[in-house]
């Protein structure tokens, strides 16, 4: 059984890196949430949720090591977040699951945390 902390060794850090690669790629493509993205820092945005994804499914600590606490509300609260922009973060997201090949079984761990801070990073109004 898969779980968000043995999640990295059963589908592996290459494949977690590479769903953030495909979801990078749409996202600089997106006209609602592509403009929240540093133009200049492609490569390091990247790589810091990828840092993040794979520490928080079980795998290095570079993430913490490198950039302490995630405080994820804090990091993303100069972005204007609404409904709209977590549902299409979700579906970019998903498409980049699908794409790399993310196991059925992994995706009912991955989806719920993915809504869950999803819902945590919106601070507007609706």
């Amino acid at each position: 059984m898969i779980t968000i902390d043995t999640l990295n060794q059963h589908v592996g850090e290459e494949k977690l890196r590479a769903t953030v690669a495909a979801f990078y790629r749409r996202v600089r493509e997106d006209a609602l949430i592509g403009r929240m993205y540093p133009q200049d820092d492609w490569a390091g945005a990247e790589k810091r949720l990828a840092d993040f994804i794979v520490y928080r499914f079980g795998g290095p600590q570079t993430y913490i090591e490198e950039r302490g606490h995630p405080r994820l509300r804090m990091r993303h609260i100069p972005f204007s977040i609404g409904m709209a922009e977590r549902d299409q973060w979700l579906k970019l997201m998903g498409e980049s699951m699908r794409e790399t090949g993310i196991s059925e079984e992994a995706a009912e761990v991955m989806i719920p945390f993915f809504t869950q801070v999803a819902d945590m990073m919106r601070n507007r109004p609706e």
